[in-house]
């Protein structure tokens, strides 16, 4: 097995080719190429990933991780429509914009450029290899992935794959390459190869990506957790709430972008709260609620302690608030949320306008789930991460966050006087 000193340099020479050799109408051709390679392909991929999944289940995994390691026909076909999706995109490298004419008559800009080669470490959810990869190869950057122990045999087997349709496209096929040990100490080893390596996007657990901002000597775009709230106001259609919360919990809860609190105005908690707990706990939630919420449904209602109104559970757990007006949810997203993503439900535009301008996160809904915030649901064509940084990018990364910008100056003999 090779080292990781040694892959990030031939990943880094393949980058460095496709900068010359990467037009788009090979990239694109790369893309639909892989689309078409994910459909044949689908008996051997499915293979694979049961191996995983029946490991998985030896080794006690929960329902959840499992379900977000699964591989399906609906999920191959996925990721293909992904690959189309993205290779349909406008190509941002080489993009010259606000281009201006200074006043000693020259002109100047900046380009889109790749950013380099980027090192992606990710757990579970193996369409991310896919989706990583293509999204480096239509902005014309270098991967090297390092998936979890969970789905190795999956991403090994999707990589091998990309790696394929990269060389019958005549392209080195250590553009996108992957790391195969399963050893953290991989991920230490990846993180240290400056010059080699320039940006670094992990996907995760806290744990897992704090790890990597400790030790990382390349810049780290990431996000630590979603803790993400749904907050119904005093003016909220209340069939409407139901529906956005039970889609924002329950529909993959094991994901960064599910609800785990809900806040709920007192004006509305007593006619809100037993439909909403009532129609959650038949679905399998397990309900942690504030002192206000228990006297008005105790049933099965545990207590909330203050660390539930921090915790990203990825399972079937819902903390529930009752909160006096809009201002004081604000206070308790913007004092225990993680900067990922915030819904509010009402019919009061004042109300709607407060909460997009005074929430502070990545990514904010007005009667909408919390499950929308996503790359592909955006127009991306797919993600390659959510950041909830300030700098750079934040929220969903698709193309244009994958690249960078130079100036370029056109001048006619211009000199500094």
């Amino acid at each position: 097995m090779q080292s990781v000193r040694t892959l990030a340099s031939r990943t880094h020479r393949a980058y460095q080719a496709f900068l010359k050799q990467g037009s788009t109408k090979l990239k694109n051709g790369m893309l639909f190429g892989l689309a078409e390679a994910l459909a044949e392909h689908k008996p051997v991929l499915l293979s694979e990933n049961r191996k995983d999944l029946d490991q998985g289940t030896r080794d006690g995994l929960s329902k959840a991780l499992l379900d977000r390691l699964a591989l399906s026909d609906k999920t191959i076909d996925g990721m293909a429509k992904a690959c189309a999706d993205i290779a349909s995109l406008p190509d941002p490298v080489g993009r010259i914009t606000e281009m201006v004419v200074r006043p000693q008559g020259f002109r100047v800009g900046r380009m889109r450029v790749p950013i380099g080669v980027i090192g992606i470490i990710y757990e579970a959810r193996p369409n991310v290899t896919v989706e990583a990869a293509a999204l480096c190869i239509k902005s014309g950057n270098g991967a090297i992935l390092r998936g979890g122990s969970g789905a190795h045999r999956s991403n090994m087997a999707l990589v091998r794959l990309i790696q394929d349709v990269l060389k019958g496209c005549g392209t080195d096929e250590n553009l996108i390459s992957a790391i195969e040990s399963t050893d953290r100490s991989a991920v230490d080893e990846l993180v240290v190869q400056e010059g080699l390596v320039h940006l670094i996007i992990p996907r995760g657990g806290e744990g897992l990506i704090r790890s990597v901002v400790e030790k990382s000597r390349i810049p780290v775009l990431k996000h630590y957790k979603g803790v993400c709230h749904v907050y119904v106001h005093e003016q909220a259609d209340l069939d409407m709430a139901e529906n956005i919360t039970v889609n924002a919990k329950v529909q993959r809860p094991a994901v960064c972008n599910a609800a785990e609190t809900l806040l709920v105005d007192e004006a509305v908690a007593t006619l809100f709260l037993p439909r909403i707990v009532l129609k959650l706990q038949s679905l399998g939630v397990e309900i942690r609620g504030c002192e206000r919420t228990r006297a008005i449904f105790p049933d099965n209602v545990k207590p909330a302690a203050e660390d539930d109104w921090t915790a990203e559970y990825l399972d079937l757990i819902l903390a529930v608030r009752v909160v006096n007006g809009v201002g004081e949810a604000i206070d308790h997203i913007n004092r225990y949320g993680s900067n990922h993503t915030e819904a509010v439900v009402t019919a009061d535009i004042r109300v709607a306008e407060q909460f997009v301008r005074e929430v502070d996160s990545s990514s904010v809904m007005v009667n909408a789930s919390t499950r929308l915030a996503d790359g592909g649901v955006y127009g991306l064509g797919a993600e390659i991460g959510i950041s909830t940084d300030r700098l750079h990018a934040r929220g969903p990364m698709g193309l244009e966050e994958l690249t960078s910008y130079k100036w370029v100056l056109l001048g006619d003999g211009h000199i500094r006087e």
